[in-house]
């Protein structure tokens, strides 16, 4: 096991130069690597959740509910999943040091985790960069229009350009590594609490709270509010499992559980339903759905103009906290080709496919409440398996070392370096999903207005889970699971 011993201390001046080749290593993070405590972590995160995409969702929950049922269902809705998503990948992540990918390999085997990292890592990853870097043009499009008097379309090739600008942009940040990450997030996140300060205030000195309670939602009055809500709900659920993919690598920079674990709910929580709830109410008060369409029409051409520009900016810092986690996974379990190749390799495969989705923006701008569903379809399995195996079934302990020895060797070798077990429950939470709530065309069941669509998911992937290791994987010796007495 020579390839776990590492060729000296690294000091943490080591860890905050331009060279951040510890942070992405596949082994264990040592404890003085770890460069985040708790003021940072938050920030980071509070950078993350305030980006447009929180203003998206927003103006995506208003199409179905009203304002108060609005906020009741984004505080639900992120409630439940960002509790979820806190306990699992991070704990683990932060107790261990480890990448979260290279922690499921517990649950799916080394090669089946290195299927689930590349899907994570490449195509969620690229997708959200590119919903982000649209509304960075969308937003500079707007801009331009205003101060040069020009007529630019929104879905044209200037917007598509500038979208490739923040790619581009962020590409650059993004290879000074994570403290890069972090100071930019610093400077970005206090402008966005000022911001999202700002639309409150004017959104309250121009409607009465009466006045907004009484506004219709954007899609019109349903027949059926109950169901309405549950959609709404759901939205948000699917919107906090949407961060699955990156929070544990993010937590894993943190000193202590405590540093990995709480700024999950000031950042992502609390940053995520304040500007998700600023969303609902400028989109309500204004009746646009876009939100790269209300900082001119709320704050006046020069104060919209200078917010706009923020906003656009904090999509960058999105971008750059996702890309970060999207590259220690990829450098930490996919493989020799990843584990070798230089940044400027990694950082084109997680951003890459996003500059050609740019070009399209119509069709990834336009349906954000499908891409949700289209990811929690598998994020939420994925989480229920993750938490059952990691705090049940294993009662949060882990053999490091066997999560980097070969499938032959390791007691997480499963079948080949694959649990089928897991897959199964993956799987059954996924039809789990679909047969409550088609995630093409976002048409729900019967059934869905008593159960919403992600929360069964993850319990049946997690059921499933447990039942085929306790009947059948943990009879037959393999995965290392401790037998009961």
């Amino acid at each position: 096991m020579t390839h776990l011993v590492r060729g000296g201390k690294a000091s943490k001046a080591a860890v905050t130069t331009d060279d951040f080749d510890a942070t992405l290593t596949e082994l264990p993070l040592l404890p003085q690597e770890r460069i985040w405590g708790f003021w940072q972590h938050s920030w980071v995160n509070i950078g993350l959740a305030v980006a447009t995409w929180a203003f998206l969702q927003g103006a995506a929950v208003a199409y179905y509910v009203g304002v108060v049922q609005a906020i009741a269902s984004i505080v639900i809705g992120y409630g439940i999943s960002v509790l979820l998503i806190s306990l699992a990948p991070c704990m683990p992540s932060v107790k261990y040091g480890i990448e979260q990918f290279v922690g499921l390999r517990s649950a799916f085997g080394e090669n089946g985790a290195r299927l689930v990292m590349v899907a994570a890592s490449t195509v969620l990853a690229a997708a959200w960069s590119a919903v982000l870097a649209i509304m960075f043009g969308h937003g500079l499009v707007t801009v331009v229009n205003q101060i040069f008097g020009v007529e630019l379309s929104q879905a044209g090739t200037a917007a598509s350009l500038l979208a490739l600008v923040a790619i581009i942009v962020s590409a650059l940040i993004l290879a000074r590594g994570p403290v890069s990450v972090e100071a930019v997030c610093r400077i970005i996140a206090p402008m966005l609490v000022v911001i999202l300060v700002g639309i409150i205030v004017i959104v309250f000195t121009h409607n009465t709270w009466p006045e907004l309670a009484a506004l219709e939602p954007l899609g019109g009055v349903s027949d059926d509010n109950h169901l309405s809500f549950l959609l709404a709900i759901e939205l948000n659920i699917a919107g906090g499992f949407a961060w699955w993919p990156n929070m544990g690598n993010l937590a894993r920079l943190s000193r202590t559980s405590r540093a990995g674990f709480w700024p999950n709910w000031m950042g992502i929580f609390g940053a995520s339903v304040v500007a998700a709830a600023v969303g609902a109410l400028a989109a309500l008060s204004l009746q646009i759905d876009d939100p790269t369409q209300w900082m001119i029409p709320l704050a006046g051409v020069v104060l919209g103009v200078v917010a706009l520009v923020i906003v656009c900016l904090a999509n960058v810092t999105a971008i750059l906290s996702q890309g970060y986690a999207s590259m220690v996974a990829l450098k930490g379990g996919g493989g020799r080709v990843f584990r070798t190749a230089a940044w400027p390799w990694l950082i084109a495969v997680i951003l890459g496919p996003a500059a050609i989705l740019v070009f399209f923006p119509a069709a990834v701008y336009d349906n954000y409440g499908r891409f949700l569903s289209w990811g929690a379809v598998v994020l939420a399995p994925l989480c229920g398996v993750q938490l059952v195996d990691y705090y049940i079934l294993r009662r949060r302990q882990l053999h490091v070392r066997d999560l980097f020895l070969p499938p032959s060797e390791s007691r997480y070798g499963y079948w080949k370096g694959v649990n089928v077990a897991a897959f199964v429950a993956v799987a059954a939470g996924a039809v789990t999903y679909s047969l409550l709530l088609n995630p093409v065309s976002y048409e729900p069941s019967e059934l869905f207005r008593y159960t919403t669509a992600s929360i069964p998911a993850f319990l049946v992937a997690g059921l499933v889970h447990y039942v085929l290791t306790r009947l059948i994987v943990q009879p037959l010796g393999v995965g290392g699971y401790e037998r009961r007495a």
